[in-house]
């Protein structure tokens, strides 16, 4: 192949990708961005709903939790559902039925009342994550797809630092409208964009590279040739007992729920950590919590291009794991000061969101086939019970001990095994 042969070859291929990364991208942060919606206001209602409804720090945890019960018992059914019938009516269906359940949580009175319908919540929302994540291995090959997942992850930062101010606001402007409180008001007006979003999936995704409308003939077969390469060096099982028994998954899903206790830890308890520094204000305290955010989607962006230049998996993983957990340390050291708080905060953020986003080269990178619809989603429902386990844990420390600080450490202690675990894959088989 000549020089200039070769050079047209490779503008072809980046044109192909760049054009199915516009079609796709924006709205699949979207998506997740709705998601993650969801896990902020929750942190922000707690600032005033635990106290209209009496109800205690363990309350709040527990039911913060019982969403990834649900989550757990869905997540592989779902997405084995979806590689059946298609992503596009799937996610769909998803994302309509948790907005709707989303805004009934303005209807809350009991502890059972916040306990089932958080539970009702997981098990609607289940296998968007996993499944907007095999999603992404129908369009892209496996060393294009980091920087695919960070700006697909990206949305969760965005989502604190947007919906962070605006669930603050919208505590202060709209509280006793119509006899309501502020936090209900929040649940129903941010409830809203997801239902909206769900109806438009269905006309804008598309099932695979055959229906890609954007691409011609030429760039679909280019990329369903890359495609097929770079499934050839995946896993696919013969049997659900071979699934079980494949030691990989299960360090996988230990090492993912070691990120997710950290990555919770700030989803759920940022709000409050900013307000122990020193800040009453519902408002104030959104604009502050954005900053932790903004640092996450630089780190992301830049930890994301890195893992993809160098193809190197494991220490863009380690790296932001021991990070994170320093600045959870940190936090928990300096809770009563707001600028230390605010920049350990930051640190911790920006280390804990890029892992979570750059944990997922590895499963998508070792399984391929029904197996990567099966595990990934194994991986992470096994994981997200650290969804459970992380807030239940802190609420119940906090309660007992009048304290938060002694969660935090816990956490950081987890994310530091979750690191080591990560050094237990051979490079050899992510590296790439």
């Amino acid at each position: 192949m000549t020089t200039l042969t070769l050079a047209a070859a490779t503008s072809a291929r980046a044109n192909a990708y760049r054009k199915t990364a516009w079609r796709l991208m924006p709205f699949l942060m979207l998506c997740y961005f709705c998601a993650y919606l969801d896990r902020v206001n929750v942190g922000f209602a707690k600032l005033q709903m635990m106290n209209d409804l009496a109800l205690s720090e363990a309350v709040y945890g527990l039911g913060a939790g019982m969403f990834f019960i649900g989550y757990f018992l869905c997540e592989v059914p779902s997405n084995i559902i979806l590689h059946k019938v298609g992503a596009r009516r799937w996610i769909a269906r998803i994302m309509i039925t948790w907005g709707i359940l989303s805004g009934m949580f303005a209807f809350v009175e009991t502890a059972w009342q916040f306990y089932v319908l958080r539970f009702l919540l997981g098990v609607a929302e289940a296998g968007l994550a996993p499944g907007l994540l095999l999603y992404l291995t129908y369009w892209f090959p496996s060393y294009r797809r980091a920087r695919m997942t960070v700006l697909w992850f990206v949305a969760i930062p965005l989502s604190g630092m947007i919906g962070g101010p605006l669930s603050g606001w919208i505590m202060n402007q709209f509280a006793g409208v119509h006899g309501w409180a502020g936090w209900q008001w929040m649940f129903v007006i941010e409830a809203i964009p997801t239902v909206v979003v769900g109806l438009m999936v269905l006309g804008y995704l598309k099932d695979g590279v055959h229906q890609a409308t954007w691409l011609d003939d030429e760039e679909k077969a280019l990329i369903q040739k890359e495609l097929a390469e770079d499934n050839q060096h995946k896993t696919e099982h013969a049997s659900v007992r071979d699934f079980i028994r494949d030691r990989r998954l299960w360090l996988l899903a230990a090492i993912y729920f070691c990120v997710v206790m950290g990555q919770y830890a700030i989803t759920f308890w940022l709000p409050t950590l900013v307000r122990n520094s020193g800040v009453a204000d519902p408002l104030h305290i959104g604009l502050l919590t954005s900053l932790p955010y903004m640092c996450a989607i630089v780190a992301m962006l830049l930890a994301g291009r890195s893992g993809d230049k160098h193809r190197e998996r494991r220490w863009h993983l380690v790296i932001p794991m021991l990070l994170g957990a320093c600045g959870l340390s940190l936090a928990a050291v300096f809770g009563h000061n707001v600028t230390l708080s605010i920049l350990s905060l930051c640190l911790a953020a920006a280390g804990i969101l890029s892992a979570s986003s750059l944990f997922w080269m590895l499963p998508t990178t070792l399984l391929g086939g029904v197996t990567a619809a099966a595990g990934i989603a194994a991986v992470n429902s096994f994981a997200n019970l650290a969804g459970f386990c992380s807030p239940y844990l802190i609420g119940w420390i906090t309660t007992s001990t009048g304290s938060s600080a002694i969660g935090m450490f816990l956490i950081t202690g987890v994310l530091v095994i979750g690191a080591t675990l990560v050094l237990r894959i051979p490079a050899a088989l992510v590296n790439r």
